[in-house]
């Protein structure tokens, strides 16, 4: 009994291991699912080299054209004019900006020109005596002398008689020092030197004002200049006169300037040359910050892509028989957004936005715009 369960034990092994067998080499035999091949659609551009112009950023803030810092050289009350001494007050040319207490002085100066007065008037007689010739001259220049107003020239003394004895009597001394005196006293007060608004007022009417001591800040509004930093490797090709387009933080206002002046040393610390660009708008103020795109030089025979493109081996992708391949550029000129290459034949197609996981090889196709143009049923 115990053979027999044993025999059939066997057998029914026997048959389970054939089963198995064949099983396993059903499965082994059975054939790979073929994967599907992945066609990526991209964005191309077909080269075609033109002369593209270098475009150089650059910013800065607005100053006056014409600044004046106003200053006293003299001491005394500052009085009150014809308009307040007051930040945002216009003044045309001439106008007095400020007006300092000089009576005291006043009467020094007409005191010394009282001297040299009569000092002409005491030589008169011998003038008539010994050098009749030229007493007319003196009579005339005597009767024109007027206290009240500018010390006039003196006469033109002709021979050396007459020079040594003018200058005997102490006349040509007196002389200089009254004008010495009228000079400073015309520093009492200061005058607008051209049209413009006051930006600064440091002192008040009624305030004592010292030698030396800053009073405030004039401005031309209507001129501005722009003070900005370029590459050495552009200082030889920005040129004076160069059209500039500025525009404001916002974007929403865009004006036209020139380069009006290039500095001839180039900094040492940042090895920049600085650059100065005049502007006229009424809607400028001072201190605003203004960015400017300066026109440097055109490259010929260029492209300009976007500057993520571009490989870090300096290489560009191209599209061949469906395919992505890489081709070697030269880039010239690099900047924010854009690089501008070289040696790009023409009819190239290359990518016009970058491919994620991109590499040589690759099955593209290009995306093709349906303009087809659906109308409406009425």
């Amino acid at each position: 009994m115990r053979n027999i369960i044993l025999s059939i034990l066997g057998v029914l092994f026997i048959i389970a291991t054939v089963f198995i067998s064949k099983s396993l080499i059903d499965n082994k035999n059975k054939p790979k699912p073929i994967a599907a091949k992945v066609i990526k659609t991209v964005f191309t551009d077909t080269v075609n080299n033109t002369t593209i112009p270098i475009v150089i950023p650059a910013n800065g803030n607005l100053t006056a054209k014409q600044r004046v810092e106003l200053y006293s050289e003299v001491q005394g009350i500052f009085r009150n004019g014809s308009y307040l001494f007051k930040p945002g007050q216009n003044y045309r040319k001439g106008q007095t900006l400020i007006r300092v207490d000089a009576a005291e002085y006043y009467a020094s100066v007409q005191s010394s020109k009282s001297n040299l007065y009569n000092s002409i008037a005491a030589i008169m007689p011998d003038l008539r005596l010994d050098f009749p010739d030229v007493f007319q001259k003196w009579q005339t220049y005597l009767s024109s002398f007027d206290l009240n107003k500018t010390t006039p020239k003196l006469p033109e003394i002709t021979s050396d008689k007459e020079n040594y004895f003018i200058t005997g009597r102490g006349i040509i001394t007196n002389y200089y020092n009254v004008k010495n005196l009228e000079q400073r006293l015309s520093k009492y007060t200061i005058s607008a030197p051209f049209n413009g608004i006051l930006t600064e007022a440091l002192v008040t009417e009624g305030s004592l004002i010292r030698n030396g001591q800053k009073l405030g800040e004039f401005i031309n509004p209507s001129v501005y200049e722009m003070q900005v930093a370029i590459s050495k490797s552009f200082a030889n090709i920005l040129k004076v006169g160069e059209t500039v387009s500025l525009t404001n933080l916002d974007k929403t206002e865009t004006y036209t300037g020139k380069v009006s002046r290039v500095n001839g040393s180039i900094d040492a610390n940042t090895q920049t040359v600085t650059a100065f660009i005049e502007v006229e708008n009424s809607n400028l103020k001072e201190g605003m910050y203004l960015e400017a795109n300066l026109n440097a030089k055109s490259i010929e025979n260029a492209i300009e892509i976007d500057r993520n493109l571009l490989t870090d081996n300096q290489e560009i992708f191209v599209i061949k028989d469906s395919l992505l391949d890489v081709m070697p550029a030269k880039p010239i000129h690099f900047s924010d957004t854009k690089v501008v290459l070289k040696d790009v034949p023409n009819g190239t197609v290359i990518l016009k936005r970058p491919v994620p996981g991109a590499y040589a090889g690759m099955l593209v196709q290009p995306f093709v715009e349906n303009n087809t143009n659906n109308n409406s049923a009425e």
